[in-house]
């Protein structure tokens, strides 16, 4: 497995090799370094941690910067990776070239948060009707029973919080990584908004 920390940029354009116009998603790799591993022995699984983003030392606790000691300055975004595919030393500080040979890649974020919401707007319920007279335009409608035992079960599609939740998508294809910019752009569409932190990894189904 591969993977690393960046940030969302926006969404551009771009002519692939056949001239054929391709939506895209930028995504900057800023420096990303190595600031420790988990081992079989001591943790019972392989990782690669990585970290990017500087941190203010003065919002930074002395526990937390403890394990940023002799390596770099405290990071932001801590990210582990399982069973990192290439050989990597703690202080090693990695770019955009690691996604150089790949094909495809999953890209997890955080998605826009859309406050509280309705039922039509959050699970697509198609409502009443819109006609004059009508008590029943976008109401969720019954939720329980009339007849015992008379309560809501648990898991009925309501109104609530809509969006802010972590979501994955898969098998996105890389169209370019440059190197000289440190910039990886991907065909199609991203969670969260621009300048948000997504994190790459190298897609587990292709």
């Amino acid at each position: 497995m591969l993977g690393l920390i960046g940030r969302k940029i926006g969404m551009t354009q771009v002519f692939d090799a056949t001239g054929r116009l391709v939506p895209v998603t930028v995504i900057k790799i800023e420096d990303n370094v190595v600031v420790g591993h988990r081992t079989v022995e001591k943790n019972g699984y392989n990782s690669c941690v990585i970290g990017s983003f500087d941190k203010k030392e003065s919002q930074t606790t002395k526990p937390y910067a403890g394990q940023f000691k002799d390596i770099c300055t405290p990071k932001k975004t801590l990210v582990e990776v399982r069973d990192f595919e290439k050989e990597t030393a703690v202080g090693d500080v990695l770019g955009v070239d690691v996604f150089k040979d790949v094909l495809f890649v999953d890209v997890e974020g955080t998605s826009k948060g859309k406050g509280f919401q309705g039922v039509v707007k959050r699970y697509g319920f198609g409502g009443g009707r819109a006609s004059h007279g009508s008590k029943f335009h976008r109401d969720i409608g019954g939720t329980g029973m009339s007849a015992t035992p008379s309560r809501t079960f648990k898991g009925r599609k309501m109104a609530g919080r809509m969006g802010n939740e972590k979501v994955t998508v898969q098998n996105l294809r890389v169209i370019r990584v440059d190197e000289e910019m440190q910039v990886l752009l991907v065909k199609g569409a991203i969670p969260g908004p621009a300048q948000s932190v997504v994190i790459v990894k190298k897609a587990k189904k292709k």
